[in-house]
Formats: structure tokens, sequence, C-alpha cells
């Protein structure tokens, strides 16, 4: 296990300079690995907010009036900077959250480089203006944005709202996770290094009842933009409602991949069961119920407990580790719980359980599970898990595994598995899901991402996630 030196952060980045908090309490962060203290964060107040709102607020004539060439010149000067620093931060998100180091570096620094980086491009090719009969329609930036972001994927789900808010014109006031806030503190030394105007990014660190409502209910604040829990999601949405703002949310998942009959099952199970595991099962997108054709179950069992078991927990700094612990003692608990009620439901456990994985007694670590057998009442087909449990649902037609597949409050991801393309595409179709991945299909950082029905509102990455964060002005010439 590797150990890092302990990241004390006693200053909050508000109007372009590092400054007290107005409380005097601070956040330990928690070392998912070892449990161990590995730095802290200053908690937050509402006085805080009102600072950063101000300085934001103060800060948007002068941004939004920016020529969009200077705005994506930083964007792209923030990308080449998060690559300078990208072993160091991958390193402490590691620490962070437990995803494997290798990972890291490719998702969790890799990801954030690129939505900087193509958010510059996107803005520059985009049509900002143009001519409807005798109406001139321009898109101007919304104002001060509110990002509230989760402790998942941190600097990731950061930079989805911030580079495209300031592609817009917009300026920002970031309430990231106090789970896993430090990289956010790396991110605002690079923009005070690359000479962003002061106010155009703030960030205050606390909890979510305190500053994340204090930013939600701001009358200053012109848009909030969440991404977390769907519970927490419904909160936020109360809160802004009271000044009518805008509210964009990226909520939970509980997403199907659905393999027909004439899939390659062994190619389907195993890049399914991967991407369940992926960042330890805790990923909002995460393809979690697999459905598969009843008389191809027991093939499928096999294939599922085979994959799972390759998925070695440990060390994430260690190479051979491939399933990292879980952020935190309240998560890994959650988790733990789901799997003990999937037994008492049921459902057929194939493989993990509510152990701790063999010498890992000391880290937030679970076992990866599969389940078989699972029925769609069941609690483990229903409610989001976010943790590396697998559900195998069974179903006798195609019609009713597309039924099983809608058959949630969700609508995030999914996937299909056919034959050909062309039936999997058919089939993807039919899905009320924001995105779904045919025979595999790999990520795409332009393409649109959230979610239909209680997965959320609005779209993040690429020309959509720059609309977002834009109004829409008329001028009848």
């Amino acid at each position: 296990m590797e150990t890092m030196t302990t990241d004390v952060r006693d200053k909050l980045y508000i109007g372009g300079a590092w400054v007290a908090s107005a409380g005097s309490g601070s956040i330990d962060v928690i070392d998912s690995t070892s449990e161990a203290v590995i730095g802290s964060v200053p908690e937050g107040t509402a006085a805080d907010i009102d600072r950063a709102v101000a300085a934001a607020a103060a800060a948007f004539p002068a941004w939004s009036a920016t020529p969009i060439e200077e705005r994506t010149a930083l964007l792209t000067k923030v990308s080449q900077l998060l690559g300078e620093r990208m072993d160091d931060l991958a390193d402490l998100i590691t620490h962070e959250v437990g995803m494997p180091l290798v990972l890291s570096q490719l998702v969790q620094v890799g990801l954030p480089m690129a939505s900087f980086g193509s958010m510059a491009q996107v803005a520059a090719d985009f049509t900002w203006e143009q001519t409807v009969g005798n109406s001139l329609i321009v898109r101007e930036p919304i104002g001060v944005v509110g990002a509230i972001t989760p402790w998942n994927y941190p600097l990731h789900q950061i930079a989805a709202k911030v580079a495209p808010a300031l592609a817009a014109g917009c300026t920002v006031v970031v309430k990231p996770s106090e789970v896993a806030p430090l990289n956010a503190f790396v991110l605002a030394d690079i923009f005070d290094e690359v000479g962003l105007p002061a106010g155009v990014f703030n960030l205050v660190t606390g909890f979510g009842p305190v500053v994340g409502e204090a930013l939600a209910g701001h009358s200053d604040v012109d848009m909030i933009s969440f991404t977390g829990s769907t519970r927490a999601g419904r909160r936020v949405s109360e809160v802004a409602s009271a000044t009518v703002k805008r509210v964009a949310l990226e909520l939970g998942g509980k997403s199907a991949n659905v393999i027909l009959d004439g899939a390659d099952l062994s190619k389907a199970v195993s890049d399914g069961v991967g991407k369940c595991y992926l960042n330890s099962g805790q990923t909002c997108s995460a393809l979690t119920r697999m459905l598969v054709p009843r008389q191809r179950l027991s093939e499928v069992e096999e294939l599922a407990t085979a994959a799972a078991e390759t998925f070695t927990p440990g060390d994430p700094f260690d190479g051979a580790t491939r399933l990292g612990p879980l952020v935190s003692a309240a998560q890994r608990d959650r988790v733990r719980n789901y799997i003990d009620k999937g037994i008492g439901e049921g459902a057929t456990l194939l493989t993990g359980g509510i152990e701790a994985p063999d010498g890992l007694d000391k880290g937030f670590f679970v076992r990866p599970t599969v389940f078989s057998s699972v029925t769609r009442d069941m609690t483990i087909a229903r409610e989001e898990i976010f943790g590396p449990v697998l559900v195998i649902i069974p179903y006798d037609s195609e019609e009713e595994a597309v039924d099983i597949a809608n058959d949630t409050e969700y609508g995030l991801a999914g996937g299909v598995w056919a034959g050909d393309r062309e039936k999997a595409t058919e089939v993807a179709r039919r899905l009320r899901t924001g995105q779904v991945e045919v025979n595999g299909g790999g990520f795409n950082p332009l393409a649109p991402f959230g979610g239909y029905k209680q997965s959320g509102n609005g779209r993040e990455f690429g020309t959509f996630g720059l609309e977002e964060f834009l109004e829409i002005k008329a001028m009848q010439l």
C-alpha cells in the first residue's frame, strides 16, 4: 500500500484568491484502502457561498464578453496542465476513491483532460447565431452556475460541468463532494496558474445540507448542475424551484444489459461483467442488470462467475489488482446490506458475498458478487446498489426482455447484444434510456450523456453539454 503525504487544504478559492472560510470547521479525507486520514478541507458555510456567488456575479459581465478564442485558449491550457500533472492526480484520486491506479490515469484524469480539450473545439465550431425569418437568434451564457459534484469520478464530473460552463461564458461556483475533494483543489491551482480572471471559477467545500442547499437556493445563481443520487437530486430541484433557476440533473441508474439469443455469449457476458464492476461498481451508468434468455441461463451463469472471479480485489496501487475498495465505510456497509437482502429474497448467489475478501480486513472492500435467478420485483433488481454486484435476470421472449429493461424508475444507460448490429440497434431503439451500447460500442466523450425518467434532466458532453449553459434570445429585425 503506497502512503501519501497528508494534504491539508485550509483555504477556499474565491474571487481569484485563496481565502479562509467564514467557519472554523474542517473535514477529514479518508484513504479508502488504508482507512488513514490523508488530508482535510474547510467545512464551508452559507456565508462562504454568498462570497463565492458574489465573486462569480461580479466576474460575469467581463467573462461573458471575452472573445470565444480567449476562453477556448484557456480551456486548452487547462487540459495541457492536467496532462502534466496526470501521475500526481491519478495517485491522489486513487487514494481518495480507490480506483486501480492504471484506470485512474486513463479515466479519472484522462477524461477531464478530454473534457477541457474537446470543449474548446466544440465551442470554436458552435453556431452562436442564426437567422430565422426576420429574427436573429443568439445564444448567450446563462449566468452564474452552481456545480455540485459527486465522489465517484470527482475530477471528471467537475470538468464535465466547468468546461462547458466556462466555454459558454458563464462563471461558476463548485461544491465538490466532501468525500473526495482534494483533486478539486489541484484544478483550482491550475486555474490560478493559467490566469483565469478572478471570480470566474470559485471553489467552496463543505456538506450538502449546508453549502449545497445555500448554493441551490441562492437568488443570484442562474443555474444548478448537479450529479449525485436521485434522492439528493430531488432535494436540489425543490430548493432551486423557489427561484425558478435552470436545473440540470445527472442522477442514478439501474441500467439493463440485454443479451439476445444469437449474441456471442462469451464476449457479451465478459464485457457486461466489466461494465458492471468499473470503479468497483461505483458508476451511475454501470450495466448492473444482465438480462439473458432463460434457455441460456446456465451458460451465462458459468461465464459470469468465471469473469467475476478474475476481478481480484486488493491494493489499487498493485498492478495485479482489478477491483479496488469502495470509497467509504458507509458505502461498503450499504453494499453489503444489499447483498444480504438479495440472499434473503431468494436470489441465487453465484460468487461473492457479504464477507470481506480474504486478507483485506482493512479498507472498504467488497467481494465481486453475482446473483442469478433474480426477478424484477427483488430489491437488488430495482434499487441502485453502487457496488460490484451484478444481477442476472432470465427472460422468455424479446418482448419480455424489453419490458423488464424498461421496468425501472431510471433510464441512464443500457446495452444490447445480438448476432448482428441491425438487430441490436432495433432493440436499442426500444429502450427508454439516454445511452445504449450496441454490441459493446465504446464510450464516446462527445456523445450526449444523461437520463430519461428519474435519471435526470439535461445532457453533458459535446455540443449538447454546451447548450445546457446557454440562454436563447430572439431579436426581431
